[in-house]
């Protein structure tokens, strides 16, 4: 079965590799793929607005949600060759390959296996540029966006408050995952939308606030 399958134009090789600029800045760059075809176009996401707030979620519906794309991950998409590939590319190890207990299997939710984060996971396919729709999918499954579309949205917000907070150096380390896990380069926020930054901008200045003590009865809102 193809994963990644939503075209756009082709790569010149089945994997198209980037060389990130020792200025720690490069020019706009496409996205890493490990399929004969990449996922869609910056320019034109396949996802729904991100308007809504990522934090007004549902626990109670959003949790059995989550857990399948849990069992996905585990059953599935950590067993086929283009999660595998793409996994070892940005370094990062399946739980399958996690010594000396790897987790092949979903077990229930009562088990270890269910406490196994996948927020790694995303924030790694985030910082490089492959947070694609369909890479989403085939890591996570066809309900990706239920089950952990939230926690994507509010990475996806926390890469850019890291990236304006910090430096290029510093913002490589807060995304490694030590002893041997190190992200391999950092890429722009891939085909943000107005609503996204807008967003972003609101929770930045409502930091701000916050790090001057402009809360409760001194909030400027």
């Amino acid at each position: 079965m193809t994963v990644f399958s939503k075209p756009q134009s082709p790569c010149t090789e089945s994997m198209c590799l980037e060389t990130e600029r020792g200025s720690g800045r490069h020019d706009h760059l496409q996205p890493v793929s490990v399929a004969h075809s990449p996922g869609p176009s910056p320019e034109t996401p396949d996802v729904p607005s991100l308007r809504a707030e990522f934090f007004q979620v549902n626990l109670d519906a959003w949790y059995p949600r989550y857990l399948a794309c849990l069992r996905h991950f585990l059953e599935e998409g950590q067993h086929t060759v283009a999660v595998q590939s793409l996994a070892a590319f940005v370094n990062i190890r399946l739980p399958y390959q996690r010594l000396p207990e790897p987790v092949n299997h979903f077990a229930g939710p009562s088990n270890g296996s269910s406490h196994l984060s996948l927020r790694p996971y995303i924030q790694r396919l985030i910082v490089t540029g492959n947070d694609m729709p369909a890479v989403l999918e085939a890591f996570f499954g066809g309900d990706w966006l239920a089950g952990v579309g939230s926690i994507w949205k509010q990475e996806r917000l926390n890469y850019l408050f890291t990236a304006k907070s910090s430096g290029w150096a510093s913002t490589k380390s807060a995304y490694d995952i030590l002893p041997d896990e190190q992200t391999p380069f950092l890429r722009p926020l891939r085909g943000p939308s107005e609503d996204e930054l807008r967003m972003a901008e609101s929770r930045w200045s409502e930091w701000l606030a916050m790090e001057d003590w402009m809360v409760g009865p001194r909030s400027p809102w």
